[in-house]
This record gives structure tokens, C-alpha cells and sequence, in this order.
């Protein structure tokens, strides 16, 4: 019997099907934040479902944001630009650095004293990042070193041009988000471009927002105007159906209603060098576009992720190293950011990869998969990350024997019905 909170996953032979995944969560946490500053009603459709994006809505509730959930559709009634009314008590963001980060800068202005708290992963996570710029720009934060309990006393904010150091897209967006509530003009400059969904989400709400190369900026004191939208299906969960599809001999896959921001897709030409067949087809062009993937199985190649497409892969290579399991290999650096994530993402991805047979080399600032022999399976720790779950369990799928994969229910964070899913699509 496996253990509690374990899910064992058996060999397949191929994968096939048509699915949907759940709605994005990068998305719906944007979503949601810039509804709570509207004057108005906002209908969020198709809104995440996972742990991540209910602790933002929980944390705006607090805030005395009226929310209701029906189903996938999520009911906002926003309060205005600076009218976040007292919490009860410290805002507990779970396990979720997008809220707390994101959040961090809308209460950078706020005429309130707010402390922000986690569970004991997102406790070790640095939030300096975002803690040095909007100090910069006049909120006075207080840390546990750089790390939650953050208690942000709000205030009048000035804007500030910031260069970030280390590709962000959530330290971008906490200090864009900042900037709603700063006298004047706030840039933001990136050395790699990260995905852009605070930017185009910005400008859904009615905000001016200002592309130039990498840089990006905004006035402050614009007004947000409510929206009636559909949340599109998180690409990097529809990554794993992708890569068990490649992965497996005579598989196919359709994935629809997926999201396909060319700024999240570096998948795509990543699984085409892996020899995997790749079509998508946008159906839904507006602003955050959507459609179909359609991946088919090819002969597996050895590919190599470079550091300056890590940045737009940054959630999909858990992923990827499931897929060189099932032959060809892969090598990728640059990814030090992965050791900072809801776990060690580069230690424990080894480790758990080793303990289901894999012959993985773990590097300072990435790792490499050689594909030369099949897994056997085994018990594989997800350490409770999300991410590494679902790759454990992909890679399960090619192995001998079966595999259980420990902390299992740590998917509800992105994913929740991952495993009955994985289920009605393996044969």
C-alpha cells in the first residue's frame, strides 16, 4: 500500500486523448489583483482553481475585497486605488510567492500597516527582490533578513527607474503594480525579457503601459476599469501532457483552450529539437491568446536548453528533464533560479529523478539528463512542489515498474484532478 498523500503511477504504453488544462494561475493572480482596484464589478471566468490563486483571493478578501466563487468563475467588487481596508490579522499567502510578491507592491501605497505571511516553504524564500525596489520608491519594509514575515507599512510613493538583476517577472510586476500608486513615471528594465502578463494584463484594466525593447512603463494614478473576462488554460500544466506525448511511442495529445503568449511558448521549439511533433493553432487572438496543441510523438534527440532561454522556460524545465528520461538527454544552466522555488527545484528534481532510475548529473546552476537507459521506477519525493509531482509522475510513465511519487497531493497548488487526468489519457 502506497503511503499517505503518495500516488503510484504504472508504466503506459502511449498516451491519447483531447483535454483542457485548469486556467492559468500566472494569469488569474494578475486578474484578480488589478479587479480589486477597479470601482466596480469584474468577472474572472475560467479562474484558476489551485491552492496559489485561492490564497490571493483569500488575502483580498481580508483586505475587504467582496469576493464570491461559482464554480470557474470568480466575482470581484473592487474597492479603488488606495481604499484596501484593515485586515484581522497578518495575510497568510500559503505557499504562493506570486501573491505575496505581487501583492507586496499594491500595499507599497496603501494607507495601512500590513504584515505578510507563509507556510514554511515560502518562509525560506528570498524577497529582497522585490523588498530593495519598492523600499526605493518609499514603503518602509520590515523582514525576517530578506525572507516572511514582511510587515509593509504603506505610503505616499515616488517612481523609480529599476533594472532588474535577475530575471523576474514577479519582482517586475511588484514594483509595476507599485507604480499604480507613485507620483510619476516607473520603468522597469529587463537584461532578458520574462513573460508579459502584468503588462498586457494592465492594459485589459484601461492602464496606459509603455513598451520600449525591455523596458516598461506606467503613470501613476491611472483608473482601472472593470472587466467581464475568460481566464486562457495554463500553458506551463498543458507542458506536462506535452512532454508525456512526446515522450511515448505512438502517443498524441490535443490540448484545447490553451493559453499561447509567445512569451510562455519556448517550450514549443524546445520539445520540436527534442524530435517531438508540435502544432498549435491559435484560435482566440486577443491579447492573451489561446488554441489548440496538438503533439505527437517523434524520435527523441538530445537537446540543450541555453541560459538565455531560461527565463521563458523557467516552469517547464521539470518538465523537459521528464521528457529526457524517455531517451536523448538534455543539459541546461543558467537556471539557478530553480534552487529558490517552492523547493531546491534543481536538488530535488536529481534526487528524485536518481531514485526512479536516472542517470542525472546535478550542476551549480542547472542539470543534466542522459537518456541512453530506461527508467526503472521507484519512490521519488516531490519535496512539496508542484512541479516536480507532475514531472516525477510523466517520467513514471516510461519506467519498468511503477513508481510512487511522495507528497502527490502537492499538485493541488497548480493542478488539482492532475492523477485522475493522467488516468483517462494513458493506455
Amino acid at each position: 500500500m502506497a503511503p499517505p498523500g503518495s500516488v503510484v503511477v504504472r508504466p503506459a504504453r502511449l498516451v491519447r486523448g483531447r483535454l483542457r488544462v485548469p486556467g492559468d494561475k500566472s494569469i488569474a493572480h494578475r486578474y484578480g489583483l488589478l479587479a480589486s482596484l477597479t470601482r466596480g464589478t469584474s468577472v474572472l471566468r475560467g479562474f484558476a482553481p489551485g491552492a496559489d490563486c485561492r490564497s490571493t483571493l483569500r488575502c483580498l478578501a481580508a483586505l475587504g475585497v467582496p469576493v464570491e466563487r461559482a464554480g470557474d468563475s470568480v466575482t470581484l467588487i473592487g474597492r479603488g486605488l488606495h481604499a484596501f481596508g484593515s485586515p484581522a490579522g497578518a495575510l497568510d499567502a500559503g505557499n504562493s510567492g506570486t501573491t505575496t510578491r505581487l501583492l507586496a507592491g499594491l500595499l507599497a501605497f496603501q494607507p495601512l500597516s500590513v504584515t505578510l505571511t507563509g507556510d514554511a516553504s515560502l518562509s525560506r524564500r528570498p524577497m529582497r527582490g522585490v523588498i530593495d525596489p519598492l523600499a526605493r520608491m518609499g514603503a518602509r519594509i520590515d523582514s525576517n533578513d530578506g525572507r516572511l514575515p514582511m510587515t509593509i507599512q504603506g505610503t505616499e510613493l515616488r517612481a523609480i527607474d529599476h533594472q532588474t538583476v535577475v530575471p523576474s517577472a514577479q519582482v517586475k510586476s511588484a514594483v509595476l503594480l507599485a507604480g499604480l500608486g507613485a507620483r510619476g513615471i516607473t520603468r522597469v528594465t529587463e537584461a532578458h525579457q520574462t513573460r508579459n502578463h502584468t503588462e498586457l494584463a494592465l492594459r485589459r484594466f484601461c492602464v496606459a503601459v509603455d513598451v520600449d525593447g525591455s523596458s516598461v512603463s506606467l503613470s501613476g494614478g491611472q483608473t482601472l476599469i472593470p472587466i467581464d473576462a475568460t481566464v486562457p488554460g495554463d500553458f506551463s500544466s498543458a507542458a506536462f501532457w506535452c512532454v508525456a506525448a512526446a515522450g511515448l511511442p505512438a502517443s498524441e495529445l490535443v490540448i484545447e483552450g490553451v493559453g499561447l503568449n509567445p512569451t510562455r511558448t519556448g517550450l514549443l521549439d524546445v520539445l520540436r529539437r527534442a524530435g517531438a511533433v508540435v502544432d498549435a493553432t491559435i484560435e482566440d487572438a486577443s491579447d492573451e491568446p489561446s488554441g489548440v496543441l496538438r503533439i505527437r510523438h517523434g524520435d527523441p534527440m538530445r537537446f540543450v536548453v541555453e541560459p538565455d532561454e531560461v527565463p521563458g522556460l523557467i516552469d517547464e524545465l521539470p518538465a523537459l528533464a521528464a521528457l529526457a528520461t524517455f531517451g536523448g538527454g538534455m543539459r541546461v544552466t543558467g537556471a539557478g533560479e530553480l534552487r529558490v522555488k517552492e523547493s531546491d527545484r534543481i536538488s530535488a528534481l536529481v534526487r528524485g529523478l536518481r531514485s526512479l532510475g536516472a542517470e542525472v548529473e546535478e550542476l551549480p546552476d542547472g542539470f543534466e539528463v542522459f537518456g541512453a537507459r530506461r527508467l526503472a521506477g521507484g519512490v521519488a519525493d516531490a519535496a512539496g512542489d508542484h512541479r516536480l509531482a507532475m514531472a516525477f509522475a510523466v517520467a513514471a510513465l516510461g519506467a519498468d515498474a511503477p513508481s510512487t511519487i511522495l507528497d502527490a497531493g502537492a499538485v493541488d497548488v497548480s493542478y488539482p484532478g492532475f492523477f485522475a487526468t493522467l488516468e483517462s489519457v494513458t493506455g
